[in-house]
């Protein structure tokens, strides 16, 4: 899905392109052994004075799942994100969710480990795109 990604974007069709995140994210996931995420895409990114927001991690609730959401459009010119700043995106989000779930961290913060796996996962996607898992 990671190799698809880029025409999917393209395409610029919100369903289509959730549907691919949510399948790299239930990939992701099941290779690290950990509760899946529900993945919504949204079209253009909310903004203000300090800039736009790319995405967002909610953890769950005891009666819920935990919700990652991204956006697919740049806030000004309404432009398509880049595919690799998608998947970074949604792959800083996942880091969110392994924080509290992995590590059970009672806090996620952006830390410099948190940025090193950030990487690291991105570093696995791109080396083995065609991989099922």
């Amino acid at each position: 899905m990671v190799a698809e990604l880029p025409v999917v974007l393209a395409a610029g069709r919100c369903p289509a392109v959730e549907n691919a995140a949510q399948r790299i994210a239930d990939g992701v996931c099941r290779a690290l052994d950990v509760s899946g995420v529900r993945v919504r895409v949204r079209a253009r990114r909310p903004h203000n004075a300090h800039g736009e927001l790319h995405g967002l991690y909610v953890p769950g609730t005891p009666s819920g799942r935990s919700e990652v959401t991204l956006w697919m459009l740049t806030a000004k010119r309404g432009d398509v994100v880049k595919p690799r700043t998608f998947l970074r995106t949604l792959l800083h989000e996942l880091c969110h969710h392994f924080d509290y779930t992995c590590l059970r961290l009672r806090e996620s913060l952006h830390t410099q480990g948190f940025y090193q796996r950030e990487s690291g996962l991105l570093a696995a996607l791109e080396a083995h795109p065609a991989d099922p898992a």
